[in-house]
């Protein structure tokens, strides 16, 4: 959301040819493009304009007189939109180009060596940065260290900011506020483990100046234990295939993306892991690059063998919303329809067959009563019917909210020179 800063311009004070003006500063933390905040601009002007009308139709000469000045009756309208990160009046440093987000839980000991192999890694590549580490509710002394790199942010390329969360919330809720933090157009997220290399960055810029949205990792020489290596691939196999958007290795940590990835892609739970797919649903392109993968140095893996159960859990949650987060009546009313057709077919051949026994047709074998068939009929049926009535509340549920979020993702806006003239 853009700032707005109005003050009166003190030039030109003196003299017979002063005219009071109203200078409007744009500001924008998410740097937006030029062109949206023309609009804005534009269309504040309109609104000055129109309170200019109304104050000379209603209010009297005495006191259009002695408002003039305060409320800028011939008022000249200047906008100065101030977006890009090389503006004078709007330094690099509020608005760079990098945020690097980084959620720490117990890693004291590595913290120091990761600043200076930012530094060394991202300052290589001559791109202004900023650094935010995000402390997961760690129990040793990790928020010690952030707090003293970021009070010694003088002898950093980039100022450094920490968050420290209450308790230990996750990884996904970890990124999500460094990534609501972040003021940079892109946003690198790396572990704070030594494992990720920082000098991979480039190789990661490169992709999104070839109009990539989303570069993904590739630990292609991975140093972890077999344990973790093979049931890795299963489960990096299966993504593919249940989503569509293959990849050698969608749990690398190692992660580069535009803002507008991070503020369309909503993680939670532990669906960090799959920001590619979540963003490839969204319409935004995405690379993998292979990077360097290093042992741990120091401490030992968070992760256990329940990651691999939650991740397959997690698997299923991302296919769900993918195929059918704003359509959820395709799925459960395409299940639901299939029992209640099957139910309704079985209870429809029974009807049939007690109607010839009792008229002497055929003669009866095992009563209606009980056969199998009635039972598995009257439940599918009843199975059905449930799973159609839970498709349209899902459907209620999806309509309600798509109020607020916005079904489609926009690449790019244009707008008239006449917007752009003023």
């Amino acid at each position: 959301m853009a700032i707005f800063n109005c003050c009166r311009n003190r030039r030109n004070q003196t003299g017979p040819n002063y005219s009071p003006a109203l200078f409007l500063r744009v500001r924008s933390p998410e740097c937006e493009s030029r062109s949206d905040i023309a609009y804005v601009a534009q269309s504040l002007r309109r609104l000055w304009f129109a309170v200019i009308i109304l104050c000379q139709q209603f209010c009297t000469p005495l006191h259009r007189d002695s408002l003039a000045d305060s409320i800028l009756i011939s008022a000249h309208f200047e906008v100065e939109v101030i977006t890009s990160m090389n503006d004078q009046n709007f330094p690099a440093a509020n608005c760079p180009a990098l945020s690097v987000v980084v959620p720490v839980y117990n890693e004291q000991e590595s913290l120091v060596q990761l600043m200076d192999e930012l530094n060394a890694g991202i300052g290589s590549a001559g791109v202004t940065f900023e650094v935010i580490f995000v402390d997961d509710g760690s129990t040793d002394a990790s928020w010690r260290v952030i707090t003293q790199l970021s009070q010694a942010a003088e002898s950093h390329a980039a100022p450094v900011s920490g968050i420290r969360l209450r308790r230990n919330f996750g990884k996904a809720a970890a990124l999500t506020a460094g990534m609501k933090s972040a003021t940079g157009k892109l946003i690198l997220m790396l572990d704070a483990d030594l494992q990720d290399d920082p000098a991979e960055f480039p190789a990661l810029l490169r992709q999104i100046d070839a109009g990539y949205d989303v570069v993904n990792g590739w630990k292609e020489r991975r140093l972890d234990p077999w344990h973790k290596v093979y049931p890795s691939k299963v489960f990096n196999w299966m993504v593919g295939r249940m989503t569509g958007l293959k990849l050698h290795d969608h749990n690398c940590g190692l992660k580069l993306f535009r803002t507008e990835v991070a503020r369309e892609v909503q993680i939670y739970g532990e669906l960090h892991r799959f920001i590619p797919v979540l963003a490839h649903a969204r319409g935004f392109k995405v690379a993998e690059v292979a990077v360097n993968h290093r042992p741990r140095q120091h401490g030992h893996s968070k992760y256990g063998v329940r990651r691999f159960i939650r991740g397959l859990l997690d698997l299923l949650t991302v296919t769900f919303l993918t195929g059918f987060g704003r359509r959820p009546s395709h799925a459960l009313g395409t299940i639901g329809l299939g029992f209640f057709v099957l139910g309704m077919l079985g209870l429809g051949y029974l009807s049939l067959l007690w109607f010839a026994m009792q008229t002497g047709v055929i003669q009866p074998v095992l009563p209606i009563g009980n056969r199998p068939l009635l039972a598995y009929s009257i439940a599918a049926s009843l199975l059905g019917g449930q799973a159609l009535s839970l498709g349209l509340l899902a459907e209620l549920i999806v309509a309600n909210n798509s109020r607020t979020a916005d079904s489609y993702s926009v690449s790019e806006t244009t707008v008239s020179k006449e917007l752009t003239s003023h």
